[in-house]
């Protein structure tokens, strides 16, 4: 099973950093000039895309001929995505560059996975391959890689096989980061510990809503989130306006993009995490995601469509979360939601609703969190096929003679820190129905 670890990359010494940062330059040069030659063949109708100089004379002594390797392999993999994706009508542009001289690189390299060790320890640490230039310019032995610390656990320390390292500059948090994918053992995943289930509504100004069969519901906010990415889609836009004709972008712009990207990834990443560990928790071993077209084509408001189709991406979040829950046992299962966001737990109705907010009401009395509710109500649309199906995958006897879930408890509202969702205090608003007597209604 394919995995990963990310970890922080630490020079030990100010001439340790320089070599690191010369290493990931020349890196960035030689991508740039690789991929110069790819565009013009490209451009050219009797050019070949994938008949280039040889660069390993050029570059070898400063970064090894294995990285230089690797560095080409990359961008030969990312022209073959551009043409699967044009020949989908889906590609937006031919592979770009590494930034430029003289506004500077994006500092980033591959190296290969005999080409360095990671120790995991109290002193834990990463030793890579570099070229024999700068081995004799910064005092290396003829063996000797360059040696810096690691910081943070490695999800997985134990692995059969460890693959390409992808080593770069967090410009953001002005770090040096890595991230090593590996190869794990089958047998050391989890299993679930009931056959409880859970849905999940997905929207922008709260990210995820969550319903179990257990009778526990979680929030996590998003609009602290979405308006910094939407802060940042301004400043892009104002970017591109200044730009002269003829030009798209620009090395602040691509910044721009990779920043807000990778800051929406990172709170999705540890959402994805935090979100399955629950679950798991409460033994649900079936998680229901609802598909964004439903989303899309019937949502209450063509504003809160557009947040959530241009800040989710969407595939991308959901096989995180298979991943991640493929770790404890678990499957994710994407299904119709549609209406869920408009439907009434109470009578039913879809036409009466009125959502406004994070309140959706009906004039039978029902008053609820909108996202909450939907989450419940598409959970009990799927629920009751599954429950048999899971029984008899599992050899499993029935344990409940009814499917509906249990009343619930008080919603966990959780906030994203730019480190990681903690639960707040805050309570979920109308989390108490107006109407007593529909509070138990659906539950």
């Amino acid at each position: 099973m394919k995995r990963a670890n990310t970890f922080e990359v630490v020079p030990q010494s100010d001439e340790d950093e320089e070599l690191l940062r010369r290493l990931l330059d020349a890196s960035a040069a030689l991508w740039n000039e690789i991929n110069y030659e790819r565009r013009e063949n490209y451009a050219d109708p009797d050019g070949d895309v994938w008949a280039i100089s040889e660069y390993r004379g050029r570059y070898g002594g400063v970064l090894g001929a294995s990285t230089v390797q690797q560095i080409e392999r990359k961008n030969r993999e990312a022209w073959r995505s551009f043409f699967s994706l044009k020949k989908k009508g889906e590609a937006y542009g031919k592979p770009g560059y590494w930034g430029n001289a003289e506004d500077g690189r994006e500092l980033r390299t591959y190296i290969r996975n005999t080409s360095y060790s990671v120790e995991w320890g109290e002193y834990s640490r990463l030793e890579i391959l570099v070229g024999n230039d700068l081995k004799d310019e910064y005092g290396l032995g003829y063996r000797e890689r360059l040696r810096v610390e690691v910081r943070g656990d490695p999800n997985w320390d134990e692995y059969d096989k460890q693959g390409r390292l992808e080593l770069f500059l967090d410009e953001q948090a002005q770090s040096f980061r890595a991230f090593q994918p590996v190869t794990i053992d089958d047998s050391r995943l989890a299993s679930p510990l009931a056959s409880e289930e859970a849905a999940l509504d997905i929207g922008a100004n709260n990210l995820v809503a969550c319903t179990t069969t257990t009778g526990t519901q979680l929030l996590y906010e998003g609009r602290d989130l979405f308006e910094r990415f939407r802060e940042s889609t301004r400043e892009i836009a104002r970017l591109q306006s200044l730009l002269e004709d003829g030009r798209y972008s620009s090395h602040r712009i691509r910044r721009l993009y990779d920043r807000r990207t990778k800051r929406r990834d990172h709170a999705q990443d540890a959402l994805a995490r935090d979100l399955i560990k629950r679950l798991y928790d409460e033994g649900v071993s079936t998680v229901y995601v609802g598909a964004l077209t439903d989303v899309l084509s019937t949502h209450w408001s063509v504003e809160a469509n557009a947040k959530t189709h241009n800040f989710w991406a969407f595939r991308a979040f959901v096989n995180r979360l298979a991943c991640t829950a493929e770790e404890y046992g678990m499957s994710v299962e994407v299904r119709s939601e549609a209406w869920t966001s408009q439907e009434c737990p109470n009578c039913g109705s879809t036409e009466d609703t009125t959502r406004h907010r994070d309140t959706l009401t009906c004039p039978c009395g029902f008053e609820g969190h909108a996202d909450l509710t939907a989450s419940e109500t598409f959970l009990r649309r799927h629920q009751n096929s599954s429950s048999s199906d899971w029984r008899t995958r599992h050899g499993v006897s029935r344990q409940r003679q009814t499917t509906v879930t249990r009343s619930m408890a008080r919603p966990v509202c959780l906030k994203w820190d730019d480190h990681d969702w903690s639960e707040s205090s805050r309570s979920v608003p109308n989390e108490e129905h107006t109407n007593p007597q529909v509070a138990s209604v659906g539950r």
